[in-house]
Order: structure tokens, then sequence, then C-alpha cells
């Protein structure tokens, strides 16, 4: 309300959101999901806290190569600041605050990792047509949205219970191809 729906949909522009088009069209509910975005473009947006404020293009494809191990194409990385480090720095603080989750998601559950910080928000629509986690360390960003094609509800739980644990699984999986030294690991 303070901020205005016209400076925060400028905002989430800047931050990779691409489909929030006309203000008119939203309200202050814009803020707990009152607009569709894609799992792409949010994971993208979270990056940017990640980043400490800073956006790179989110891309599917990292590198090609020939059948000999000629790079024919690669990514680029060519970070733009959209966000001020200490606001960046103050998000990531809030969503990686394991303790005040506690009460809500209870002593140990897929959002927590005993080993790390990880910042991470849970969502969930009206009905349980959606669920969402997003979460991320300093070097991964990993969204995770689970729903019906038809739009159509899912059983009657939080994402916290249908998309944590799958987003979680993932996220242990890279930490052990990191400490593993695997060259492929984005961590």
């Amino acid at each position: 309300y303070l901020a205005g729906v016209k400076n925060t949909i400028e905002t989430a522009r800047d931050l990779g959101i691409k489909s929030l088009e006309d203000a008119d069209r939203y309200g202050l509910t814009l803020v707990l999901g009152g607009g569709e975005v894609s799992p792409l473009d949010m994971t993208g947006a979270y990056a940017v806290f990640a980043n400490g404020g800073e956006k790179n293009e989110t891309t599917g494809i990292l590198k090609v190569e020939s059948a000999n191990g000629e790079i024919l194409e690669e990514y680029k990385s060519n970070p733009v600041r959209v966000l001020d480090k200490n606001v960046a720095l103050m998000v990531s603080d809030v969503l990686s605050d394991y303790e005040a989750k506690k009460p809500a998601y209870g002593q140990s559950s897929p959002l927590y990792f005993s080993d790390r910080k990880v910042a991470a928000k849970t969502g969930t629509t009206n009905d349980v047509r959606d669920a969402w986690v997003l979460g991320y360390t300093p070097n991964l960003a990993v969204g995770v949205w689970c729903g019906n094609n038809d739009n159509s509800p899912m059983v009657k739980k939080v994402a916290g219970q249908i998309t944590a644990p799958l987003w979680n699984a993932f996220m242990q999986e890279a930490f052990k191809r990191a400490a593993r030294g695997n060259r492929s690991s984005p961590l």
C-alpha cells in the first residue's frame, strides 16, 4: 500500500517478472499472489535476492558442445543491479530465518537444512489450485510449482506439504553433488 501497485509492478519487472502488464488490473492482493506469473520468472526473481540485488537473464541452456568437446555456444553472465544490495540481504535474512518459521512448519520440515542457511518461501492459492516453493542459496535458486493443468483443485494441503518435499530432495542432491566436487553442479 505504501509502495503502490504501479511501483510494485515496476520492481517486479526489474526482477524479471514479465507477465504483470496493466497496473489497473491489480490491487493490494498482488503481493499475495493476485497476479499470474511463471515458475521460471519467479525463480529468476528470487535469484536476484540470492545475487545480492543483481539480475542475470534466465536461460535453459548453459553450454552447447560438439561431439569432440568444442564449445559451440555458452551462456555468459551479464549481471545488472536491479535492487539495492541491502534490500536483497534483508529479504534473504527474513527468508532464511528458520526460527521464525518453526511455529508454522515445525521443528524439522523440508524447508530446513541443518548444515546451511537456505532462504525459502512457500505459497498456496485459493482452493489449492497452485502450490509453490521458491528457495535459494547464494549460488542456486530453485522453484517448484505443483498444480493441475485444468486448474482444478488438488488435495487439501498447503505448499509446505505438497511441493516442499520435492524441492528439498532436489536441493539435497545438488548439495551432495557440490560436496563431491561435481563440475556440473551449480554450487
